[in-house]
């Protein structure tokens, strides 16, 4: 097989050539909804490939299809046509192999494509499902969104594509529409920026992207006079393809696009080293993500370069983040006790042979059972739980009284999104030994 080198950002974002291929249409009808999972701000749907049933991030981002999770997937999915190649992406770690793969059959809902390319990455360690909770097997974005018009109702979890030619377009006195810029096949919004109270507004061009699950990305530009705030801090941003990505998080003061106006915005601040090839895109200042994107309900018209925005119920929430300093993962499976519900038990009142004719069954039986494991990967220095004494790898057992595994990974995370000065009471197990700690969370602006 030939070898090539090509380049890309994921967080997710790709720049990749384009080879010919077809296109995805509808089979039965001239629209098709399909349900999705909006996990920490993320599109998740469901996608078929080559007639295995898969889930796919929808991320803006990207151009190509990726899958990067074949750990369960090598003896059920058959991919197309390989040439192995070279990927970087964000991230200071090295370029990880993968194949590409031509002619694959994808189908989404009633849309389907007989000829789609696909990258398929092998590296055990990129594999995003343990950050989500949720099996991830792949992220698709242009290649979908430019044959069709794109409703992606946040509200209702639903997206609706749309065939362009019988689409007409619903009369809304809400909703404003926008120009889209594209380069390297990515949508990019213009808004403007008040990073501090007294400061004038910036124009920016930031790359829409859905597969980012912060709110705004920017990158500092002095000339622009985009700087990172005075109160800020440290913090893990996400993981890229290349590794793990740092930066800076803090506030901004408001972030607009045409009327709509966001206030106290969470922002982060990306380190340069990390970014590079991103930053290449000369007009780019930054990224829009599914924290901002998730307060509208959307349409995308790639075709007309276009994008409408209505605001929805969520336009108004406040902007949080993880006051705790925590980041966790799923990390593999542990055994657990658990009382055994199927066990039958003889109610008060019950016809037999006891004195009076009434018995009630005090015994309780238990039963062992695989429940998911939730270890800390990430720890913020100076953050709460570092100053209670939590380390990284330590596995959580129980949250306030409630074990672990009766949480989903999105719900432990939430907690941690509290209100200041909420107690986080945690049980921990360190190589084999159980630890008790406790904090408060705390703002840092």
């Amino acid at each position: 097989m030939k070898k090539r080198c090509l380049i890309f950002s994921i967080l997710f974002v790709l720049t990749l050539s384009a080879y010919t291929q077809g296109k995805f249409v509808l089979q039965d009808s001239d629209k098709d909804k399909v349900s999705f999972k909006l996990i920490n701000n993320l599109v998740v749907i469901p996608v078929e490939v080559n007639g295995v049933p898969l889930s796919f991030l929808l991320d803006t981002g990207v151009s190509k299809a990726i899958i990067f999770n074949f750990v369960n997937l090598s003896s059920e999915l058959k991919i197309n046509k390989t040439e192995q190649i070279f990927l970087r992406g964000l991230g200071e770690g090295d370029s990880v192999e993968a194949l590409r793969s031509k002619d694959n059959v994808f189908k989404i809902g009633d849309a389907v494509n007989i000829t789609q390319d696909v990258f398929a990455i092998f590296d055990p360690s990129l594999n995003f499902t343990p950050q989500l909770g949720i099996p991830i097997h792949g992220i698709i974005g242009y290649d979908l969104l430019k044959d069709f018009i794109v409703e992606i109702n946040y509200s209702k979890k639903n997206i609706t594509f749309y065939a362009p030619e019988f689409y007409k377009a619903k009369k809304c006195k809400k909703c404003e529409t926008f120009n889209l810029d594209f380069s390297g096949k990515k949508p990019f919004i213009d808004g403007s920026v008040i990073v501090g109270k007294n400061d004038k507004p910036i124009p920016v061009k930031l790359l829409i992207d859905s597969g980012g699950s912060d709110a705004l990305w920017l990158f500092n530009d002095e000339k622009k006079n985009i700087n990172v705030p005075k109160k800020f801090f440290i913090d893990f941003l996400g993981r890229g393809l290349s590794g793990s990505v740092y930066g800076k998080r803090s506030k901004v003061y408001s972030f607009s696009i045409g009327s709509f106006s966001l206030e106290e915005v969470n922002t982060a601040f990306p380190d340069s080293t990390s970014v590079s090839f991103a930053r290449k895109f000369k007009e780019r200042n930054g990224s829009l993500g599914g924290e901002i994107l998730k307060r509208f309900n959307v349409i995308f018209d790639y075709k007309n370069k276009k994008i409408t925005l209505r605001k929805n119920s969520k336009f108004k929430d406040p902007f949080n983040y993880n006051k705790s300093g925590i980041s966790l993962e799923h990390s593999g499976v542990r055994v657990v006790k658990e009382l055994n519900s199927s066990q039958v038990k003889m109610p008060y009142g019950t016809t037999n042979n006891s004195a009076g004719g009434n018995f009630i069954d005090f015994s309780k039986s238990y039963k062992y059972a695989l429940a998911p494991s939730f270890s800390i990967v990430e720890l913020r220095k100076g953050s709460p739980a570092e100053r209670a004494g939590l380390r990284l790898n330590d596995i959580i057992l129980s949250v306030n009284n409630k074990d672990a595994h009766l949480y989903s990974i999105q719900q432990v995370t939430q907690l941690f999104y509290g209100h200041n000065g909420r107690r986080i009471k945690m049980i921990i197990d360190r190589n084999g030994v159980q630890m008790k700690f406790q904090f408060q969370l705390e703002s840092l602006f």
